[in-house]
């Protein structure tokens, strides 16, 4: 895929998730979370909830998995903090270790925007250790999995030289985040439309990062 039609793509999918927030917010709009919370798309919630469930097992699953994926994300800033000392230059650092950082950041942001500043919906089930529901849109499990693990199998054959440890790494990167995704749905501590919305906003960051890449190749 050329450079421009990831960014064409990543828009399309930015755009898809702002639509999916909105219809959250406007669509179908029922008290049917913990406390009377309103949760939009509501039927379409209810029965993929009633037909998941949740599993505390496949929780601690993805918990694990999520403190996994903050390793990795230590990893690269380890990374990019010796190549800071050692070159004496901020700018210096690998370009591709600069626009994950503003990556990760754009995580961080979002994060924030959609916890704090716009509360989309709220999860289905009040967390143990927790008073009242979470905000839960988009999931940012699902979120970290697709960014964190997808950047990180781009970035693996860039500092991999050996075939056989580049194939375990990038085949642990698609693992990981399969679990991540697709166990924090099965979980049953998020609605299904927070985990599309994590894959959305997840992989049109992570087609942005990855024309970034393209741009650095075509200068080499």
């Amino acid at each position: 895929m050329s450079k421009k039609a990831k960014y064409i793509l990543s828009a399309v999918l930015f755009a898809l998730f702002i639509l999916l927030a909105v219809l959250l917010k406007t669509v179908d709009v029922a008290p049917i979370g913990p406390e009377g919370t309103s949760i939009g798309l509501s039927h379409l919630n209810v029965m993929f909830r009633d037909m998941i469930g949740t599993n505390q097992d496949v929780y601690m699953l993805t918990k694990i998995a999520g403190i996994v994926t903050i390793g990795i994300v230590g990893i690269f800033a380890v990374m990019g903090l010796v190549q800071w000392i050692q070159r004496k230059n901020l700018f210096k650092i690998d370009r591709e270790l600069l626009y994950l950082a503003g990556l990760y950041f754009a995580i961080f942001v979002f994060y924030v925007l959609f916890n704090k500043v716009i509360v989309i919906n709220y999860r289905p089930v009040i967390m143990p250790g927790d008073l009242h529901p979470e905000p839960s849109f988009p999931s940012s499990h699902s979120l970290m999995g697709c960014v964190v693990m997808g950047s990180a199998f781009m970035l693996v054959k860039r500092y991999v030289e050996r075939d056989a440890l580049d194939l375990i790494l990038r085949a642990f990167c698609v693992i990981n985040m399969l679990v991540l995704v697709l166990g924090r749905f099965l979980s049953g501590v998020h609605w299904f439309t927070d985990i599309l919305g994590g894959i959305l906003l997840g992989f049109a960051l992570l087609l942005i990062y990855s024309a970034q890449l393209d741009g650095i190749d075509e200068k080499e």
